[in-house]
């Protein structure tokens, strides 16, 4: 006599022979309604068997299913078994033990009447809930979504989630959002991310991550700038055209020129501008060598001719070995237009080792001032802040070399 099975696990296999027996089945002479009454029974389908999986794992993990073969967890046996990630069987696991506490979205998603994603941002909208409420309006705010997403896809449904308590204790509504968001901006700020990396080929590549006002701002200024009529107003007819990513990519490029050094906090007295190191026959037009950032980047003589249309010229008058002359007075603190040209000589931080850019760093006198030291180019260079602070530490001695660097050692 053979032992029942459990009705789920035949069930299961009776599935699993439907589906060999589909393998090798053609949907090439379904016509267009076939194809779309099936697409849509699919997807309930989808939804039945992912609720009955969920349901499965969390049985498998509350009888401790894996440990005889020394698992740590199920979620952990059930990935290696099915090849998953760790993270998608755990999401499982989670999904079935969450099921068990929200019924009323269970039969939905049993019946196919939800969706995988939907259930998720329903489970999430009723635990996001302040604590304590009557367990009567959490029921109500589980009706409430499951009800919406006869409508709504999963996105609105997240939209209609964070305003659960208008429809279910209004009195609380205002309070809890104000919580949310801060506690949300304050994530967001942690979050402030931005990575830059030249390929080497012209081109610099970038990530970002920002707080949703700020990126709104700057969406609203870049549609602004990538408007079509703006386009053909500053770069002629055609440019209209481009493909969004182009034409935001543009907009990002010309908002970054139009920012002017002057609305910018000082970096170690000058303005964040760049510098551009150009032949004054090249700039006239007589010769074509390549400008020379103060970052160490070259650009064409074309772009370089192009920003002089807009910039401030500052003349910086070059030795006969581009050495750059003294442009001080006598005073204490050095000028714009020394600190200008110790960014151009010095390149940054002039100890050796030290890769700090010239933007970054202070101005340094080799003689201090209080001691009869002139504020002049022959008495200065540049230091970043760690190096400026251990030139006037009397623990370290600094020695000055004949290229121009200087290293520190700590006195004995």
């Amino acid at each position: 006599m053979t032992t029942p099975h459990h009705q789920v696990v035949e069930a299961t296999a009776r599935m699993r022979g439907i589906a060999d027996a589909l393998v090798e089945a053609s949907v090439w002479s379904m016509s267009a309604p076939e194809a779309a009454s099936t697409l849509l029974e699919l997807g309930r389908l989808k939804a039945q068997v992912i609720e009955l999986e969920a349901r499965v794992a969390a049985r498998a993990d509350e009888v401790e299913v894996g440990t005889e073969v020394g698992a740590t967890s199920t979620s952990n046996w059930l990935a290696h078994r099915t090849r998953q990630t760790r993270s998608a069987a755990a999401r499982t696991v989670h999904l079935g033990h969450d099921l068990a506490t929200y019924e009323l979205v269970r039969t939905s998603l049993a019946r196919g009447d939800l969706r995988p994603e939907q259930a998720d941002v329903i489970i999430r909208s009723v635990k996001a809930l302040p604590a304590g409420l009557d367990p009567e309006l959490l029921i109500k705010a589980e009706e409430h979504l499951v009800a919406a997403a006869e409508e709504h896809d999963a996105k609105r449904l997240t939209i209609l989630g964070r305003r659960l308590l208008e429809v279910i204790a209004p009195e609380l509504a205002d309070q809890h959002e104000s919580d949310l968001l801060e506690r949300e901006e304050a994530k967001a700020a942690q979050a402030c991310r931005l990575t830059m990396s030249d390929d080497g080929h012209g081109k610099v590549h970038g990530r970002f991550t920002l707080p949703a006002l700020q990126a709104a701002e700057l969406k609203k200024m870049l549609l602004g700038l990538a408007a079509p009529k703006h386009l053909a107003a500053t770069h002629g007819p055609g440019m209209e055209r481009r493909s969004g990513p182009e034409r935001m990519g543009r907009a990002f490029c010309e908002l970054i020129e139009r920012i002017s050094a002057k609305e910018l906090p000082q970096v170690g007295g000058r303005d964040a501008t760049i510098v551009v190191t150009i032949d004054h026959d090249t700039l006239l037009g007589r010769l074509d060598k390549a400008g020379v950032l103060d970052t160490g980047e070259r650009i064409s003589p074309a772009a370089a001719r192009r920003l002089a249309c807009t910039a401030k010229i500052i003349p910086a008058v070059l030795g006969a070995d581009s050495q750059v002359l003294d442009v001080g007075r006598a005073r204490r603190f050095f000028t714009k237009a020394q600190l200008t040209a110790m960014s151009l000589r010095d390149g940054g931080c002039v100890t050796e080792g030290c890769d700090w850019p010239p933007w970054m760093c202070h101005a340094h006198h080799w003689t201090r001032w209080t001691d009869g030291g002139a504020s002049d180019l022959d008495n200065a260079g540049l230091l970043c802040p760690r190096h400026h602070a251990r030139a006037h530490d009397p623990t370290y001695e600094m020695a000055k070399h004949h290229n121009g660097k200087v290293s520190f050692t700590r006195r004995q």
